[in-house]
């Protein structure tokens, strides 16, 4: 079957991903094989189609693609017969139809990490959406996300600026830019090599609720393993970490403090088995016998003995005021004790580490950054 007949039977009424997997499992010749196993009204569509497309309506949906795709050289349509279709997909119960993409197809081709996580990150966790993305990246592994706000978007810039692989999943057409905050980072992955946007809505489809819970099982689905950087015990990711099982992919969880609310979601995971990340190394030894398939050859195949430890050690003298803060907010009363200084030296040394990048005020206190690697 080529790209038009995947279109025709993606748009086949009283259909869906699932039912279309069952029966293309059967492998049916087409037509007349689709044809004995479609139900009535889906058949009917199909028989006007075959015999007058240009009554049909399943010939607009074809022409509309072929517009779109003739419109630009980085866009492409892909279905389990085109060369680039990522063969983990078919794994999964319900896999897309098709796939619109916009961007660089070589995205697909190396192993995938999913990374995940709450809309609002800590200081703390943005740093390490930003450290583990870029290092992973450097591993000559691809980040994929669903381009949301907070984790997503960050371990996302993080890899393109590496100069690495980043996949966005898209819940709306691969031109329908949401969150319209995230316009130059949907540009990037449009465009920079490595950026890829990819869908299985239709270009134009604007998002919708229902679209992001069917998105995040292709994100998952690409992927070798879902790594939760952060997130609240209700978090969306949640529902990426559960499919990721559900696919019988490894799942993967940063630890946090018992009393940052954006880190109860993964201290959840971990009280239910996910692997407890430290840093990188601790996701390519569970994913070693995965990733040898997939790793393709090259300088970004080479990996370096670099490692992430999330406890910070500096090359610095000691700093008192530093060396007091952690994970957990600090108030500043306590940590002028801690300190050994006057409140107004303990304000004056925060706001110099704080122009530095090194600390962050967060409700509740003082809070010193991961070290932005």
């Amino acid at each position: 079957m080529d790209a038009k007949e995947w279109l025709v039977v993606n748009e086949l009424p009283g259909m869906g991903a699932l039912r279309t997997a069952a029966l293309a499992a059967k492998q049916p010749q087409w037509p007349h094989g689709w044809l004995a196993g479609l139900p009535s009204n889906a058949a009917s569509a199909l028989r006007l189609w075959l015999a007058q497309p240009e009554r049909s309506p399943l010939q607009q949906a074809v022409d509309h693609t072929f517009a779109w795709l003739e419109a630009s050289p980085n866009r492409h349509l892909l279905h389990r017969n085109h060369p680039a279709w990522p063969e983990l997909l078919d794994q999964l119960p319900d896999p897309p139809v098709v796939l619109w993409t916009q961007g660089d197809l070589s995205a697909l081709d190396g192993p995938k990490l999913a990374m995940v996580g709450t809309r609002r990150p800590t200081a703390e966790g943005s740093g390490n959406a930003q450290a583990f993305a870029r290092e992973l990246v450097n591993r000559g592994w691809c980040i994929v996300s669903g381009m949301a706000l907070g984790v997503d978007g960050v371990a996302q810039r993080a890899a393109l600026a590496a100069g690495g692989q980043s996949i966005a999943v898209l819940g709306c057409g691969v031109d329908v830019i949401y969150p319209p905050r995230h316009r130059d980072l949907h540009e990037q992955l449009s465009s920079v090599p490595g950026g890829l946007l990819l869908s299985e809505h239709p270009p134009g489809t604007v998002a919708r609720p229902a679209f992001f819970p069917r998105r995040n099982r292709i994100v998952t689905g690409l992927s070798l393993g879902t790594l939760v950087v952060e997130a609240t015990e209700k978090s969306g990711s949640l529902v990426s970490a559960r499919l990721a099982l559900e696919q019988d992919r490894e799942l993967f969880a940063l630890p946090g403090s018992l009393h940052n609310v954006q880190a109860r979601g993964c201290l959840q995971l971990l009280r239910s088995g996910a692997t407890l990340v430290r840093h990188v190394d601790d996701i390519l030894e569970e994913l070693q016998h995965w990733a040898e398939r997939y790793m393709p050859t090259g300088p970004r195949a080479i990996a370096d003995n670099t490692s992430l430890d999330l406890p910070i050690e500096d090359d610095e003298p000691k700093d008192n005021v530093l060396s007091a803060l952690g994970a957990t907010p600090t108030p500043i009363d306590i940590l002028v004790q801690s300190a050994g200084l006057t409140v107004s030296e303990c304000q004056q040394r925060l706001l110099m580490l704080e122009l530095d990048g090194k600390v962050a005020q967060q409700a509740g206190g003082w809070v010193r950054l991961t070290r932005p690697w």
